[in-house]
């Protein structure tokens, strides 16, 4: 219940956002037009056709007595309709994004600098970008459509289609949901379709509380126009906290790692780093204990520092290069050969 509650609050955040950003929210609307005026037409077009479309479909009812043959298409004339609507709530999103990749980058981006750390974009150009997202979006919208058919066929089920799959199906709309809007911020972390959809499984609370009460809105008409930048703005900072936990590491200093070693730190180290290659913290290079090389307890490295040469013990210390013989024939007084 926490986390159902968590992705409401992620819509109304990203709501919030654009309206104290009202220039980033009139740029968010101008894929989300285009996609409107496409749907109307799709949706219109349907309407028109749906009452041929149940008689092509139910041809075992041409027979059929009044009200039978009446109720049975009326019913998937109803059905048919309430599962293209939920398709193009779907599919609306998938497809708003495809047309506004680079308008809803910028808007993603523009939410996470404000948010004070903005991950890399990756260094792709922009045909492989929406290549990309295609693909995603197919793949999403395939596992939906499984859904969607599923729930479709258990719609003819006396009492249970008419009051708890409706629900169910809503609920499974707004989760698919939930991962098409995420997609813009989880692509720029680079992460997978795949791996989406298992990390909204784990919060399955936190994608249907963000999904579901949008899916709800998109019915009314142009309200899907209108909340479509405060979704995707929502998306990212739910992607936020999912992924990162709400916080990322800051860069690494470039200049102190430029700066090179510190005369007075161990070989290796800089003044603001840890020591080149080190694996715990303290441990110097190839230690991954925390003892310092030479003490009880260290592991790896070179190994104890060698232990001082030893001085004579009361014996006079021979020179280090002795003199020659002295005597007829003695080299005493010249310099060594080779000198």
């Amino acid at each position: 219940m926490r986390d159902l509650v968590a992705g409401i609050r992620y819509l109304g955040k990203g709501q919030r956002w654009v309206a104290q950003h009202g220039r980033w929210w009139g740029f968010g609307l101008i894929p989300a037009l285009i996609a409107l005026v496409l749907y109307a037409g799709v949706l219109t077009a349907l309407a028109l056709w749906s009452g041929d479309i149940a008689a092509w479909a139910t041809p075992f009812a041409d027979g059929w007595g009044e009200p039978w043959q009446g109720l049975l298409r009326g019913v998937f004339v109803a059905l048919l309709f309430a599962g293209g609507l939920t398709l193009s709530v779907l599919t609306f999103t998938a497809v708003t994004l495809l047309i506004g990749d680079p308008f809803y980058e910028s808007l993603s981006r523009a939410v996470e600098e404000s948010e004070g750390h903005c991950p890399p974009d990756p260094d792709r150009p922009l045909w492989q970008e929406i290549g990309i997202a295609l693909r995603d979006s197919v793949h999403v919208l395939l596992r939906a459509a499984g859904f969607g058919i599923l729930l479709f066929v258990l719609g003819f089920v006396p009492f249970l289609g008419q009051t708890v799959i409706p629900a169910v199906g809503f609920c499974v709309s707004g989760f698919f949901l939930a991962v098409e809007l995420t997609s813009v911020a989880m692509q720029r972390r680079e992460v997978p379709v795949r791996e989406r959809l298992r990390l909204l499984r784990g919060r399955k609370g936190l994608a249907v509380g963000f999904g579901t009460p949008v899916v709800l809105l998109f019915l009314i008409p142009f309200v899907a126009v209108v909340l479509m930048p405060g979704a995707v703005a929502g998306a990212t900072l739910l992607v936020r906290d999912l992924v990162l936990d709400g916080s990322e590491p800051p860069a690494p200093d470039e200049g102190a790692a430029a700066a090179g070693p510190d005369p007075a730190a161990p070989y290796g180290q800089t003044a603001a780093g840890a020591p080149y290659g080190q694996h715990g913290a303290g441990a110097p290079y190839g230690q991954h204990g925390a003892a310092a090389p030479g003490q009880p307890g260290a592991q790896g490295g070179f190994g104890p520092a060698p232990a001082p040469f030893p001085p004579s013990q009361g014996q006079p210390q021979a020179p280090r290069y002795p003199h020659p013989p002295s005597g007829p024939g003695s080299s005493a007084g010249r310099p060594p050969a080779g000198w």
